[in-house]
């Protein structure tokens, strides 16, 4: 079987727009890894080329996020049909296509489309209260996120109008006993709500650990910090701070051993 990751760019053979959303597609990857959002090789992240006729990217299923490079994305179009792959024996995830593209077939304002299994985020997925307004950066969610009841591997088509439905016009979905899952206007964007969602979640989990009287903010005061933290209120969440994420990456890459993000 080719399972080789020595993959040769393709930056010459593709648009300047599809080049770029590779490239940050390729750096969120990199920096979900650096989070601690992996789990082993699964999960996807999905982008929307700009000015494409609802074609998509999406990793191989079979690589770990820290070896995903621009080259390496699959091109797929929004049934999950493969248009484009490197030349390996990998492919993609069912999975992967029957979340993900059901939510940018519906959502037309979303870019990106981020779903992990973490430790914290399938804690909260499992409990009764969801997630709760412990912290600043909960209560960012108050009012806008959805979420979803477990149905089993998400290989069903029939589940994707569910995972729609219960997402609605957030860009924030908890799914019972599964993970969670973020989308957005950009990459960016995508990646910053998951980042936040996923401390919300590492944050609960240690304050209910602690087994002691949990202090929430009232009613009224949760309203208005969840106004004030929505990415159209003040400035779109992820643009600011991606230019010192990549900053970071490349830093890291020279000394990691695994090909640069954006090769």
């Amino acid at each position: 079987m080719n399972y080789t990751t020595d993959f040769k760019s393709i930056r010459a053979e593709v648009s300047a727009q599809e080049w770029q959303a590779r490239v940050d597609l390729a750096a969120c990857y990199r920096l979900v890894d650096k989070y601690g959002m992996t789990d082993l090789i699964y999960n996807h992240i999905t982008a929307r080329i700009p000015g494409s006729k609802d074609h998509l990217l999406i990793n191989l299923y079979g690589m770990l996020y820290k070896e995903i490079t621009a080259s390496s994305l699959v091109k797929i179009d929004i049934e999950g049909e493969i248009i484009w792959k490197p030349e390996t024996d990998y492919g993609i995830n069912k999975s992967g296509y029957v979340i993900h593209g059901a939510i940018h077939k519906a959502r037309p304002d979303v870019a990106c489309v981020l779903h992990t299994h973490t430790r914290a985020g399938i804690a909260v997925s499992a409990m009764k209260c969801g997630l709760l307004p412990l912290s600043q950066t909960a209560i960012r969610f108050v009012g806008h996120i959805g979420y979803h009841d477990y149905e089993g591997p998400a290989v069903d088509l029939d589940e994707r109008e569910r995972i729609v439905s219960d997402l609605g016009p957030h860009d924030a979905l908890v799914m019972r006993n599964h993970g969670l899952l973020t989308c957005g206007a950009t990459i960016q964007q995508a990646f910053n709500t998951m980042y936040q969602l996923e401390l919300s979640c590492r944050s609960q989990v240690d304050a209910m650990a602690a087994r002691t009287e949990l202090v929430m903010p009232g009613e009224n005061v949760l309203a208005h910090t969840a106004h004030l933290y929505q990415p159209g209120t003040r400035r779109p969440y992820g643009v600011l701070e991606w230019p010192a994420m990549l900053r970071l990456l490349e830093a890291e890459d020279r000394h990691s051993g695994y090909p640069p993000y954006w090769h």
